[in-house]
């Protein structure tokens, strides 16, 4: 699913970093350092970060079958 604006635990904002996050991450950098740089200090916020999956795309698959066997 998309990133929680907030975490869950302790309410602190970390939707605006996931799109750095994931960026850097996917150029190379060790998750560790980009959160570290990012300001993630909070165990609860850092596992939001990393633990996160991205299913979005596999859920709109599903709901275009749908659509299109109905019509």
């Amino acid at each position: 699913m998309m990133i929680p604006i907030r975490c869950f635990t302790c309410g602190k904002v970390i939707g605006d970093k996931w799109e750095d996050f994931t960026r850097r991450v996917k150029n190379g950098e060790k998750p560790k350092d980009v959160l570290d740089d990012l300001g993630v200090t909070r165990y609860c916020c850092r596992r939001m970060l990393l633990s996160n999956v991205e299913i979005i795309d596999k859920v709109l698959e599903y709901s275009s079958r749908k659509e299109s066997a109905e019509g």
